[in-house]
């Protein structure tokens, strides 16, 4: 029996002993009576395993129907078949269930651990080959989940494609396989490594349950659900070995990525809440380290960085308000467009005429932290470091290389570029005035090989890109904690847990207009917390529903993560910049309730309004930020009334006054009438802040 906040998780074992089961998952007292997942154990033409909702099992005793893991012997025979030899279990915090293959010697831990103060579990698996011969793992998921069904499951995932991530996207699923992941070495644009799962017969009600996971890793995965005999739903989840296999020599232990299970009785947006809090805690201290407003150069001057221009957005930028000026790609020597400069990351000289040190001097002068945009992972086949070290790059011998933005991608599995790069980041950071890092990769990494390192199928270049990946960020943590790093990966292609406990904000999308955007970060934030999200106004039009809105959309739109600004400020005019003022201040007000509040998804993208409630945890303030998402033809939506948005979580009797106008609301009148929005062509999104009295 395991124990989160409100949920429990009860694991038992086949009465053989051949396997672990799931008996309960759900709110306290699920595990008591019956369990749902209970069965006959009669099969016909499939074996018991196949039929049990079985918490992680080999293709050997489950043929059939979908295992966990498939490992290959030398001789090519697949399968592994085990018996449980051993538990370990701290009570309701942690279990450790141990089982043993005589034949191969191959031993299997599954791991659970509760995360305080959340309702989530982690789960994962290590296996150790304890036999005389190496065995090849083709299949080596984290865990498996089971949901149990009436008649079908609803599935609900983030789907998309580049400039249009996180596109929440549900499928109902009643027999079948439904499978999502990225073989990109990254998550990829296409699936985040989220899912989340309900019964169809609840699944139209707010408060269906409600299941999700997430894996964390940063590298190939993939989810896999399937609708299974019995009615029930089995998800598993882990990641995707590059060659095909992982190679396990005798005497060596795999540990595979962590899976987060979570439960909500509050639906789709209950759970969001499990997600925002889990990774909170994810950030640790850094949480409460303040996520400034941010200007970003890379709109308004592209590869074009001269110290005039730059400073002078600066000055624009801090007298709205700006915290911090980044300067992004086109910063270094050789990089005046896409086919130069990357892997040689000292300061133009030509940019900075007077000094790189000068002008950050200059840039900080204006009471502005300073940020610098860099690509560790890439490099140019022009630069000086491809011409010194044209081995460090992913490559096939006797096979053309294959760029993708007119660059290369470093083999960060290397420890020697890993050593490169730690060497690159300190100097910049050590040598400079630098207090915010942009890391991000705009290529997957194609062809991927490793000449000289012995047969390509005993190599685990994924794992190791990964590895790599995550040592670089724990250094800069450790070595540089004042810094706060941003992630980013063409737009949103590499968020998920393990990135998102090394980084302070991420970047979820490279498309900034407001339409588009919004539909972006709805389903953003039902997996991850507003405190991870930068956010950046613009002048984009829309790529996507290029319907206008105005500059007062766009800041509400980013003031509901991490607020930046992205646009050309010269080109503005002194009544935007006065209106840009004002929401920057609005925002500096209520930015602590949006980033640590409990959060609700008020509405979607597809109806007439939408928007985010955030509670202060502790306090008296509940913020909305709303937008209108219908057409803007100078009309109410209803003739003569108002639009609402109806809120929730509040107390019914409670006063709530709105902070600006004086209005005084119950909260009963909030969450059955709605807060009132009187759209117009000229007003199509508000931030409100609600006191309660």
């Amino acid at each position: 029996m395991l124990r989160t906040e409100r949920t429990a998780y009860a694991v038992r074992l086949e009465p053989g002993g051949r396997w672990a089961e799931l008996d309960a998952w759900g709110p306290h007292g699920t595990e008591t009576g019956p369990s749902v997942l209970g069965h006959s154990r009669r099969t016909h033409f499939i074996t018991p395993a196949d039929a049990a909702p079985a918490e992680y099992i080999p293709t050997g005793q489950r043929p059939f129907t979908g295992a966990d893991l498939t490992v290959r012997r030398p001789g090519g025979e697949r399968g592994t078949w085990w018996t449980f030899t051993g538990a370990v279990h701290d009570p309701d915090t942690s279990l450790r269930l141990e089982f043993t293959d005589e034949v191969t010697g191959l031993r299997t831990a599954l791991a659970y651990r509760v995360v305080p103060g959340t309702d989530v579990l982690l789960r994962w698996t290590e296996l150790t080959n304890g036999g005389g011969e190496t065995l090849h793992l083709e299949d080596l998921d984290s865990a498996a989940v089971n949901v149990p069904v009436t008649d079908g499951a609803r599935l609900t995932c983030l789907s998309g494609q580049w400039a249009q991530e996180f596109r929440l996207t549900p499928l109902d699923l009643t027999r079948g396989r439904f499978s999502i992941g990225s073989t990109q070495g990254v998550p990829g644009h296409a699936y985040a490594p989220w899912l989340a799962v309900q019964d169809t017969a609840d699944a139209d009600r707010p408060d269906a349950p409600t299941y999700g996971i997430a894996l964390e890793w940063p590298g190939n995965w993939h989810i896999t659900a399937d609708a299974e005999p019995g009615g029930t739903v089995r998800v598993r989840a882990g990641r995707v070995p590059h060659e095909g296999a992982v190679a396990l020599r005798p005497g060596q232990t795999l540990t595979t990525p962590r899976l987060a299970c979570a439960f909500s009785a509050e639906g789709l947006d209950g759970l969001s809440r499990v997600w925002h809090r889990y990774e909170r805690h994810l950030a640790g201290d850094r949480l409460h380290r303040t996520r400034k407003v941010l200007y970003n150069s890379w709109e308004a001057t592209g590869f074009d960085v001269q110290a005039g221009a730059q400073l002078e957005l600066a000055r624009i930028a801090a007298d709205l308000g700006a915290e911090l000026f980044v300067v992004d790609d086109g910063w270094f020597t050789g990089r005046h467009d896409e086919k130069g400069g990357l892997g040689d990351w000292d300061p133009d000289p030509a940019a900075f005429p007077g000094g790189f040190d000068a002008f950050v001097a200059q840039v900080r002068g204006l009471g502005l932290d300073f940020g610098l945009w860099v690509e560790p992972e890439a490099v140019s086949p022009a630069s000086r470091l491809y011409a010194e070290h044209p081995d460090w790059v992913y490559r096939i011998d006797g096979r053309p290389a294959t760029p993708v933005r007119d660059q290369l991608l470093l083999d960060l599995g290397r420890t020697d570029v890993q050593d490169f790069v730690i060497a690159t980041l300190d100097r910049l950071l050590d040598g400079h005035a630098i207090d915010y890092l942009k890391w991000d990769m705009n290529r997957p990494p194609t062809p991927r090989g490793r000449p000289g390192a012995g047969p390509a199928g005993e190599l685990d270049l994924d794992a190791e890109h990964a590895a790599g990946y995550l040592r670089v960020l724990d250094h800069l943590r450790a070595r540089h904690p004042h810094v706060t790093v941003e992630g980013c990966a063409g737009g949103g292609a590499r968020i998920e847990h393990a990135t998102l406990a090394r980084t302070d904000v991420v970047w979820p999308s490279d498309n900034t207009a407001p339409l588009d955007r919004l539909a972006v970060q709805h389903g953003y934030l039902h997996a991850h917390a507003p405190h991870t999200m930068s956010s950046w106004v613009t002048d984009a039009p829309g790529v996507f529903d290029p319907r206008p809105r105005s500059l007062a959309f766009r800041f509400v739109l980013a003031c509901a993560g991490v607020l930046g600004i992205g646009a050309d400020l010269r080109a503005w005019t002194g009544e935007q910049r006065a209106e840009a003022a004002h929401w920057i201040a609005c925002y500096k007000q209520v930015r602590d309730v949006i980033h640590h509040g409990e959060a609700r998804l008020l509405g979607s993208p597809g109806g007439p309004s939408c928007g985010v409630q955030y509670d202060e945890a502790g306090g008296p303030r509940t913020v909305v930020a709303a937008w209108s998402t219908g057409p803007l033809d100078g009309a109410p939506l209803v003739p003569g009334r108002p639009a609402r948005l109806r809120l929730r979580g509040l107390d019914p009797a409670a006063g709530y006054q709105d902070t600006a106008t004086g209005t005084e609301y119950r909260g009963a009148h909030l969450m059955h009438a709605g807060l009132p929005l009187a759209w117009t062509a000229r007003h199509d999104a508000e931030l409100v802040v609600l006191a309660r009295q």
